[in-house]
């Protein structure tokens, strides 16, 4: 067999692969949708997809990759990654911890001697993070998150209305979050503009394609490997990364590493992103949530990914990107 065809036969089992799991968890219907802010709970439950990118720009993906929905705290993110560029990671840490906490991501709390929100991927600490985008008023300060998101996908994204509107009036406990930073100088601006900023940069419409080809840009030292624009200064890989392996999966964040072992980054509308260093991006899409408020179907999906593919950051027999160009 020639080389080509063995890096032929190799893509082709990794889509196979992925195919396999998509049909073995469709029929899985555990968990529930998201319903405690409106627009999510009008989701189709029973949406699945996969998606992987290579830093190579290789894409294997199965099943609704291009249906859109609304990133949510996926978001978290990349906001982390544009604050750290507006301010370096020094100032970052004087406003935003990177512990790793067991409480609910929506949980009213901060350290209690530093008064900062826990970490950037918990409500409190993406709200802070959030305020912290330079910009010379409200719509500056959009128009550069808007922009941060295309260097991430390639293409131009928008914020769905509805589902800000809807995040807006029901956002108490956030509301609630917001004024206590403020009370401890964790926030500068307006509450209301570091809000809406935020409830904005969560209702950007995604898809699973898109949500792969951004954690494939993280893979790939924050180059898109699609147009080959640095999204985010490859100075900060380490620092975003980092967080989403401590972080990313919330008070599910030690069991994740253990079993999967790689960084990652969920969100309440079904959405996984799952990053390993200098080979692929992943992404799962599929509504229904654990307790937890992760994709039930996402989980599993990364598990099996991760075993499979030997993609544990700690795992001595990975297999190398190079088996999987096509």
């Amino acid at each position: 067999m020639t080389n080509q065809e063995d890096l032929a036969k190799n893509s082709s089992s990794l889509q196979t692969f992925i195919d396999d799991l998509y049909f073995k968890y469709k029929p899985l219907h555990d968990g529930v949708v998201a319903k405690y802010i409106p627009e999510l709970a009008k989701v189709d439950s029973d949406l699945f997809a996969i998606s992987i990118v290579s830093v190579n720009g290789e894409v294997y993906e199965v099943g609704n990759y291009q249906q859109l929905f609304t990133i949510q705290s996926i978001s978290k993110v990349f906001a982390y990654g544009l604050a750290l560029e507006d301010h370096g990671r020094d100032y970052i840490l004087t406003r935003v911890g990177v512990e790793p906490t067991g409480d609910a991501f929506n949980a009213i709390v901060l350290d209690e001697q530093s008064k900062r929100p826990y970490n950037p991927m918990v409500n409190a600490g993406a709200i802070a993070t959030t305020s912290l985008i330079k910009g010379l008023d409200p719509t500056e300060r959009l128009n550069r998150m808007l922009e941060m998101f295309q260097k991430y996908i390639g293409r131009d994204v928008f914020v769905d209305i509805s589902a800000f509107t809807s995040e807006r009036t029901t956002g108490h406990r956030n509301r609630a979050m917001a004024y206590l930073m403020l009370n401890f100088g964790m926030i500068d601006k307006p509450i209301d503009e570091a809000l809406d900023l935020y409830f904005q940069q969560c209702a950007v419409m995604v898809n699973c394609h898109d949500l792969a080809v951004m954690a494939a840009t993280l893979a790939n030292k924050g180059i898109n490997p699609m147009t080959k624009q640095q999204a985010v200064s490859s100075r900060y890989i380490k620092d975003i990364l980092s967080v989403m392996y401590t972080c990313g999966m919330y008070n599910f964040a030690g069991e994740w590493a253990y079993k999967v072992g790689i960084p990652a980054k969920s969100g309440i509308s079904g959405g996984i992103i799952a990053v390993v260093p200098n080979k692929m991006g992943i992404a799962v899409f599929s509504p229904r949530l654990d307790t937890r408020g992760n994709s039930v179907r996402g989980v599993k999906v990364c598990e099996e990914l991760s075993q499979h593919l030997g993609l544990h950051l700690f795992e001595c027999s990975g297999l190398e990107v190079s088996q999987f160009r096509g």
